[in-house]
């Protein structure tokens, strides 16, 4: 029944705060930005992949006690970590490996929600 997973949507405070780490500090694309129901909303990332979508509201934000988080995959984690520090980002938990091949850590975007940037090796 399912074939894949279209996006996924977070709801920001500040949608010009969260594309500036997401789009400016992480690098996802932005695919197109527009209005819906007097909510400013951005989706991210590539056609071939799931989407980001973000919708700027003043409602309730999900705590990050709630246990959502977004994974990335980033081709060296060393180099990334290196980039954070540039950006002034700290890293919440991490370096983790639990085996081998993979390690991650985890950062926090403007709202608090946890982002996880895994290398595979």
């Amino acid at each position: 029944m399912l074939i894949k997973l279209n996006w996924i949507t977070l709801r920001v405070r500040d949608l010009k705060a969260s594309l500036g780490f997401y789009h400016g500090m992480l690098g996802l694309p932005i695919q197109r930005q527009f209005e819906s129901r007097g909510r400013q909303i951005a989706m991210l990332g590539t056609e071939k992949e799931t989407m980001l979508e973000l919708i700027e509201g003043n409602e309730s934000i999900l705590k990050k006690e709630a246990g959502v988080s977004i994974g990335y995959e980033v081709s060296s984690l060393e180099e990334a970590m290196e980039r954070l520090a540039a950006l002034d980002i700290p890293i919440v938990r991490g370096p983790i490996q639990p085996n081998p091949h993979l390690r991650f850590i985890y950062i926090a975007d403007p709202d608090g929600f946890e982002i996880q940037l895994a290398e595979h090796g």
